[in-house]
């Protein structure tokens, strides 16, 4: 399984792109929210990626963030959304104000988006308002650890080694305010304090 491809971009249109890794060029799937925050073709590029194997096809779905992906899968967790429509989902709607709406039972923000009906956005409202409380969108969870790499890097470590995600975040904020560090420093200092 492929979980992130870095190259150059060769090939940029709305909805899919071409990136170049050492000769090979790989198709990857995007919504419009990373498609206009991608760089110019010819420039290098890292995008998470989920995979997904069907009989007839093996297709890459790319992301800039690790919580963006994290959104599409939760997505494509509810009956009725496929990777398509996950990615239609997250073009006409921002991964915060999809949590929101959810959390919310904000049906009608749902319906507004195309290819989502009424049954639907019931569906994604019942099986996605627990757990799209407990994700955060990769804006929220960039303001939240202060946006650097280290970071975010250290609450995905801290996530999955089992602690929650806003203890995790709290815990490596107050470090880097405090201590700053790299991430082997902020790893040990954060499990330090998480375990006590």
């Amino acid at each position: 399984m492929i979980g992130s491809i870095s190259g150059i971009l060769d090939v940029k249109a709305p909805g899919e792109i071409m990136v170049d890794v050492g000769g090979v060029g790989y198709q990857i799937f995007i919504p419009l929210s990373v498609f206009y925050r991608l760089p110019e073709p010819g420039e290098k590029v890292r995008l998470y990626i989920h995979t997904h194997l069907r009989e007839d096809a093996l297709q890459l779905f790319g992301f800039l963030e690790p919580e963006e992906k994290q959104v599409f899968l939760l997505l494509n967790s509810v009956a009725g959304i496929g990777p398509k429509l996950a990615v239609t989902i997250l073009s006409g709607i921002p991964a915060d104000d999809l949590a929101r709406a959810l959390k919310e039972g904000d049906q009608a923000r749902l319906q507004s988006i195309p290819g989502v009906g009424k049954k639907l956005a019931e569906r994604m409202v019942v099986e996605l308002r627990d757990k799209a409380t407990a994700t955060r969108p990769p804006e929220a969870s960039a303001a939240a650890n202060g946006g650097s790499e280290v970071s975010r890097d250290a609450v995905s470590a801290l996530v999955n080694l089992g602690y929650r995600r806003p203890d995790a975040e709290k815990t490596v904020r107050e470090i880097a305010q405090k201590h700053g560090g790299n991430l082997a420093d902020v790893l040990k200092e954060a499990l330090r304090r998480l375990s006590q």
